[in-house]
């Protein structure tokens, strides 16, 4: 099996490599860039080895650091319990939970970000607590244009994502990086006031968002009004963007208060949360009565877009 996915593999290389013959030198470049795939290191090699113009362009350095690139992969791979790097690039479903990510292997699976075509599930959680602070920064900091260009959903649990983390999170979305986005879970990942202020507009810019859990995190008033927005002045339309299709936003055991309530009020009075279905807040630091308005807002909000 293994033999007979090689020879097929060479083939297209083969047939891949007459036609880019035809491109200029800049075409030719190009497309070699999109070839490097560090988890199927081969498909570069084999169309070089049939095109002389690729061969020259695949200079030593080059080959060395995607040979490099590919060990670090496989030993990510094995760490993670995956037989090899073909199970990784064809996965649709990632949970490494409780294995030890290091700073290094957030690193390394964001430089594979643009080269896992399949993933749509990504889950990220260390319970210990022993994942080093710098580790997810390295993550968003390493993540390009495309990056986990099928993800839908991305959860981080138990991690240090902290205020810088989470500014990071927001450079990377605005790259270009997680594109089909819907489902966004950070819990327990210590975001402050600063962290959300900074990630907030990027989740704002994102229309395809659909789930929003923030549990278990320091954040409170601050922080809550720079996601949500304050409200358009009345008479006036909600500008565009924002949380159109946010159904649901878990903000339990936040430091949001009443004055965080009467912003989520205003928020659903004013159309800013239109889509929004259920809104949970177990554990903030609201008295009942403002927790209650905000139930009583969200209740004609729905009724509204019934």
């Amino acid at each position: 099996m293994v033999r007979t996915r090689r020879a097929a593999a060479a083939e297209r290389a083969r047939v891949a490599a007459m036609a880019l013959s035809a491109l200029s030198g800049d075409e030719q470049g190009i497309i070699l860039g999109q070839l490097r795939n560090a988890l199927e290191p081969r498909l570069v090699m084999y169309c070089s080895s049939a095109s002389k113009e690729l061969r020259a362009l695949l200079l030593p350095a080059a080959r060395q650091q995607l040979r490099a690139d590919y060990e670090e992969a496989t030993a990510l791979c094995l760490k993670m319990g995956m037989r090899s790097c073909t199970e990784l690039r064809e996965a649709w479903s990632i949970k490494w939970h409780d294995t030890g990510l290091s700073e290094a292997d957030l690193a390394t699976l964001a430089k594979l970000g643009a080269v896992l075509p399949a993933l749509e599930f990504l889950s990220l959680m260390e319970r210990s607590g022993s994942a080093s602070p710098d580790g997810v920064p390295r993550l968003a900091e390493g993540l390009v244009a495309g990056s986990l260009p099928a993800v839908t959903n991305l959860a981080i649990g138990y991690m240090h994502v902290g205020d810088a983390g989470a500014s990071a999170l927001a450079a990377a979305l605005d790259r270009g990086a997680l594109p089909r986005l819907q489902c966004l879970d950070l819990l327990s990942v210590a975001i402050g006031d600063l962290g959300l202020a900074a990630l907030a507009p990027a989740l704002r810019r994102r229309p395809a968002l659909e789930i929003l859990c923030l549990i278990n995190n320091p954040f409170g008033d601050e922080g809550l009004a720079a996601l949500v927005a304050p409200p358009p002045p009345a008479g006036t339309p909600p500008p565009a963007g924002g949380l159109k299709k946010l159904e649901v936003l878990d903000l339990r055991y936040t430091q949001v208060t009443d004055a965080g309530c009467a912003t989520l009020v205003a928020a659903l009075d004013s159309g800013a949360l239109p889509a929004l279905k259920e809104l949970e807040l177990d554990g903030i630091d609201a008295r009942g009565a403002a927790k209650g308005a905000v139930r009583a807002a969200l209740l004609r909000s729905i009724r509204a877009g019934a």
